[in-house]
């Protein structure tokens, strides 16, 4: 075995998504919310007014559709998650991956077995022991088609045994806990990357007694989600907040400052502002774009780079979208300079490809974004638009449309956060001036945005993708064809085989050279189509300190103090 050690390694590692979150449970079930206010309630008091530490209040977004690991898959769900929970490796301030649940690991000279140590003593927020077996049920639990997560294939595709796993045979997943303390892993061909998987928030623990006596709504209830990071939950009431106090059975539990953290659930940016202004919220995500002009500059306004991409899907087993050309001719015509400069007002960067800047390549200090732009393959040529308008209309021509003739009305779905619906109305205004194309705008709330994308209910949507690791695997695979996260309903056979190559083998030169042809495929065939590389604007507390964001579009807060 070829013994690594933890705290030396350095590679980049886990965030969270953008994009719609899987399953079909919904954190907004009526006949639980009124329990879980009630025994929240009392629970919140009692930990406020008998513990010393931080009263903490932040806005990351509305209701999370679900924040049960194996079903989310959106940024403000698994912000939640990764403060409640812990997996076995996780990325510290710095975006190094060190020691989480697991205090080091082995890797067999194969490349085929991952060794991981537990350390002594773990516990879950109940007071239980938490073993290897925990590990074991929750990795066959995000294999279960039962379950069905999002992230199931994604995560465990490469583990030995998967795909019978993931046709009901979960005895069949290479996962097993020797002893209490061991959590062995075996793979059925190398993945480069998969260090980085392991700091995932799907790859946490969950106790299987607290899942099956609950069953679905196990995550709706402070009682009986259960977890094992530095918070646990205490209260949740749907539409209003939830609220998570310092778990005292977590092995670090000694740094953790807070004694609260309160998620207040808000969609409109506005109130979220007015709530700042009044010191309810020490940070909110989302901030007026109307007030951005007035607060760049201050010590409070923050915009900070985010590897992740906002794009567009395209419904492709809808008509007109099944066509690749109509696909490229819609997307070639925007202007992506302009929403980044002028719509978006200098908060995010045009797009010149799909994978956004600072996700590495195959050299150390390289950039997967770099290498494709000095091979000459950028897709968009973002300082002349209008060489790209006219490749749009001479696609649109050949796909049977003309000058936008014959060419049907239809409908753009998004919700209104952010600069999501200047955008919508900058594509109507932008398609109907270059194309002669008619769209209608259609604003849905964020609870229901989600699942009605992911059930493929839409012909164009807005979406996104926020990195969960440094690897561009992590979002080219949201097309393949299996993937839970494949709002796009793409299906590409060569597009699949170029993916399950770059995944499988032990040639880090051939991950990633297989990865840049994929790439390039998939901008031709455009399923999905990038606007702009994202930042994330916010608002914070000066005195609020302790906290860090990383560039995986998370937020940090359970070691905060305020001045």
């Amino acid at each position: 075995m070829k013994k690594m050690s933890l705290m030396l390694a350095v590679l980049a590692a886990s965030g969270m998504i953008l994009t719609a979150c899987g399953g079909n449970k919904t954190a907004e079930t009526k006949a639980s919310a009124d329990t879980t206010a009630a025994a929240g309630e009392t629970t919140a008091a009692a930990v406020k007014e008998n513990s010393a530490g931080l009263d903490l209040a932040v806005q990351l977004g509305p209701n999370p559709e679900t924040i049960d690991p194996a079903l989310n898959s959106s940024v403000d769900g698994a912000n939640m998650i990764m403060h409640a929970f812990e997996t076995l490796l996780i990325v510290d301030k710095e975006n190094k991956i060190v020691p989480g649940q697991a205090e080091s690991y082995d890797i067999s000279a194969d490349g085929l077995t991952y060794t991981f140590k537990l350390r002594d003593g773990l516990k879950w927020s109940d007071g239980t022991p938490l073993t290897a077996n925990d590990f074991v049920y929750a990795w066959k639990r995000l294999a279960d088609p039962n379950v069905a997560a999002p992230y199931g294939a994604d995560m465990l595709g490469a583990v030995k045994g998967y795909e019978e796993a993931a046709a009901g045979n979960l005895d069949a997943l290479g996962v097993s806990a020797p002893d209490d303390k061991t959590f062995v892993v075996e793979l059925s061909s190398p993945c480069v990357y998969f260090i980085k998987l392991a700091t995932h928030a799907s790859m946490v623990p969950v106790q299987k007694a607290a899942v099956e006596a609950a069953g679905d709504q196990w995550s709706l209830k402070p009682e009986s989600y259960v977890s094992n990071g530095p918070l646990k939950m205490i209260e949740w009431v749907p539409g209003s907040h939830i609220t998570f106090a310092k778990n005292e059975n977590y092995w670090n539990a000694d740094k953790v400052t807070l004694n609260t953290l309160k998620f207040v659930l808000m969609e409109d940016s506005n109130a979220a502002y007015s709530a700042y202004q009044a010191g309810e919220l020490q940070m909110i995500k989302n901030v007026p774009t109307e007030e951005i002009p007035a607060l760049k500059g201050t010590e409070a306004f923050h915009i900070d780079p985010s590897m992740s991409v906002s794009y567009l899907n395209f419904q492709t087993q809808k008509e007109p979208f099944n066509n690749a050309d109509v696909r490229k001719a819609l997307s070639l015509a925007i202007d992506r300079k302009y929403v980044a400069e002028t719509v978006m007002q200098g908060t995010s960067a045009p797009a010149t490809n799909f994978v956004p800047d600072g996700v590495s390549d195959a050299e150390g200090g390289t950039f997967f974004n770099d290498v494709t732009a000095k091979e000459g393959k950028t897709f968009f040529n973002i300082d002349d638009h209008a060489s790209d308008v006219a490749k749009a209309k001479e696609l649109l021509a050949k796909a049977g449309y003309p000058d936008g003739q014959g060419f049907p009305a239809f409908e753009y779905m998004t919700n209104d956060a952010g600069f999501n619906k200047p955008v919508a109305e900058y594509l109507q205004s932008c398609w109907k001036e270059t194309l002669n194309i008619n769209m209608d705008i259609k604003i849905v709330e964020w609870a229901t945005f989600t699942p009605t994308r992911r059930a493929g209910d839409y012909q164009v949507a807005r979406g996104g993708w926020g990195f969960d690791f440094d690897d561009p695997s992590n979002l080219l695979n949201v097309n393949l064809s299996n993937s839970g996260n494949n709002d796009a309903k793409y299906n590409s056979p060569e597009f699949d085989k170029l993916l399950n190559e770059a995944n499988s083998t032990a040639d880090v030169k051939e991950h990633y050279e297989k990865l840049h042809q994929a790439e390039t495929l998939l901008l031709e065939d455009s399923p999905i189509v990038p606007i702009t590389y994202k930042n994330e604007f916010y608002l914070q507390d000066p005195k609020l300190k302790g906290t860090w964001y990383s560039p995986y579009s998370y937020w940090f807060f359970q070691y905060a103090t305020m001045d």
